[in-house]
């Protein structure tokens, strides 16, 4: 019903009215839909609330537009990961379908990042949260560098959501080169014994397993996968390094 209402107050109303639409139309879904899930796609959730998967794209798109223009710089190869990796994840059709809604009634508003997260922080679990990050340093790595803008807009977002700090310095040691970064993934200082070091791979690896996410499409099973696989490169740079 929110596409409804945006079509219906765009007609009328133009701009205006179509946000104006789109936000009944939200409330009108969120109501006729409260007893039961959405059919088609994934439904992420906790105990008390949810997010239909309509919600979650067009979120993630407008978190994605933030990345993209932090730096000033809006990049051809950010905007073509981010459509590839929208592609992959529900198909070419629904992904035309957020790009055109977003280029409808968000594009030319004000994206706030904390009212964004505000929302989807009590509708996504961690282990999702952690996949959102990682998908928007992969959009600030498509041009082959992530600027210290965008790292600095992908740290508030991560604070938004309730990311420690640890856990983003962690993904975010996925995409830098340093002596340290092995620990950093690992999240332990340089300084941590042999025992330490195999109880923190432990640890990131059950954090990272991509079975944390199976209920996610499967562009989401990849990034997992990707996190994972650096985990494991860290331990074993490590364990050659002490010879563990």
């Amino acid at each position: 019903m929110k596409w409804l209402g945006a079509f219906i107050g765009f007609i009328f109303r133009g701009l205006g009215g179509a946000v104006l639409g789109f936000i009944l139309g939200s409330i009108l879904d969120r109501l006729f839909s409260s007893g039961s899930s959405a059919s088609g796609g994934s439904i992420f959730q906790t105990q008390s609330t949810k997010v239909t998967p309509n919600d979650f794209e067009l979120n993630l798109l407008s978190l994605a537009s933030l990345v993209i223009k932090a730096d000033g710089n809006v990049s051809q190869a950010e905007m073509d990961y981010v459509r590839m990796y929208f592609v992959q994840a529900y198909g070419k059709e629904r992904a035309n379908a957020t790009f055109r809604t977003f280029n409808t009634v968000v594009k030319n508003r004000e994206v706030s990042a904390d009212r964004i997260c505000d929302y989807l922080r009590p509708r996504l679990s961690y282990e999702v949260r952690l996949q959102v990050l990682h998908f928007l340093f992969n959009i600030a790595n498509a041009d082959g560098h992530v600027s210290d803008a965008e790292v600095a807009m992908i740290q508030r977002i991560a604070g938004f959501l309730r990311v420690g700090h640890q856990d983003f310095e962690s993904i975010k040691a996925m995409f830098f080169k340093s002596a340290d970064n092995a620990y950093k993934i690992l999240e332990i200082d340089k300084t941590a014994t042999n025992a330490e070091i195999k109880k923190a791979y432990r640890t990131m690896a059950k954090k990272y397993h991509p079975d944390k996410l199976q209920h996610m499409d499967e562009a989401y099973k990849k990034g997992a996968q990707e996190k994972f696989t650096k985990v494991q490169e860290a331990y074993e740079k490590l364990q050659k390094e002490r010879g563990l």
